[in-house]
């Protein structure tokens, strides 16, 4: 049975597994349609109330793959959470104006085949966007004029989530964290807390590498942004493998291998690792098949992890990873 967590101060519950649309959008290697649809299928089938998406993959395929299938199902929708800014070019601070979001919310809502967006996030813009009130002001009146009915952000850093949950109507923080990315819940987990901001957990299984399936020997697609974004060469490099040299991260996962219990994936371990803080509302992993979709759902109804497992995981943060990425996100 899928476990709900409330979705901030707004009244809302979802599913603490959500579904992750980037890797049925693009930049994740081949992912057919019918492959797209059936993951989202599965997710939803296994009890998932929660997806999220964005304008800007596979420039609105996702979108329109959730809508078609939402569509096809009927019934009681999904919590449904779209970004927007990336489309912008260049990508600067300036460009996030009323006019501009407002032209990249009607996109989203011809794309999604809906009159109002359950949640618009600002995509990972430009730190300098967090400084400037005027932004959310714009957000607000999108809001009040019935197209939106939550405005949040996406973050890169530590930093921007602690600006943005400043601003009393962002409703919800996306951030990296997980095994590989620990420092959120050093401070800004229970800021957001305190104040009654949602949190989703993006990037939970570090690009696939908490799966515990890859090698130094894995071949990853052209298109796929395991091949091309690993120094940050597209976009974030945070956003790649959390930000983690491969071959370092490839030896802590043996470590973590040796934590998963019998019967349960590695995948399964690390994402209960992050539901077991409980200011998380939401982890979203994504999905390229049914399978992985169906699997990853299985992680709500897993025992919590063992204090010493815990343990082992906090340290091998602190003498393996951290000074990788602590400082820098």
């Amino acid at each position: 049975m899928m476990k709900l967590r409330p979705f901030g101060r707004t009244g809302i519950s979802i599913s603490e597994i959500g579904f992750g649309a980037w890797a049925i959008g693009g930049s994740w290697g081949n992912v057919s349609e019918a492959d797209a649809r059936a993951a989202l299928h599965a997710a939803l089938d296994s009890g998932t109330t929660f997806i999220d998406t964005a304008d800007v993959y596979g420039d609105g395929r996702s979108e329109r793959i959730i809508a078609s299938v939402l569509k096809e199902r009927g019934g009681e929708k999904p919590f449904v959470a779209t970004k927007m800014g990336r489309r912008l070019e260049p990508h600067t601070a300036d460009g996030y104006s009323l006019n501009n979001l407002s032209r990249f919310v009607d996109r989203s809502l011809k794309n999604l085949q809906c009159e109002r967006l359950d949640l618009v996030q600002l995509h990972c813009p430009p730190t300098e966007v967090f400084y400037r009130p005027e932004v959310f002001e714009a957000m607000e009146s999108l809001v009040a004029s019935g197209k939106i009915q939550h405005y949040g952000v996406s973050v890169e850093k530590v930093e921007e989530g602690l600006k943005a949950i400043e601003y009393p109507s962002v409703a919800s923080v996306q951030i990296i964290y997980n095994i590989f990315r620990q420092r959120p819940n050093t401070l800004f987990l229970q800021e957001a807390k305190k104040r009654g901001v949602a949190v989703i957990a993006r990037v939970p299984l570090a690009s696939g590498l908490l799966t515990g399936k890859m090698k130094t020997t894995t071949v990853f697609d052209s298109e796929d942004h395991r091949a091309f974004n690993r120094n940050g060469e597209a976009f974030d490099k945070g956003e790649t493998f959390a930000g983690v040299p491969y071959e370092v991260a490839l030896e802590a996962v043996e470590q973590i291998r040796r934590l998963v219990p019998e019967g349960l994936t590695m995948s399964q371990l690390a994402l209960k690792w992050i539901l077991m803080e409980e200011a998380v509302t939401s982890v979203i992993p994504g999905a390229k098949n049914a399978e992985q979709a169906t699997t990853n759902t299985k992680a709500s109804q897993l025992e919590p992890l063992s204090d010493e497992a815990m343990t082992v995981l906090h340290e091998l943060y602190t003498t393996k990873i951290a000074q990788y990425v602590h400082q820098r996100w």
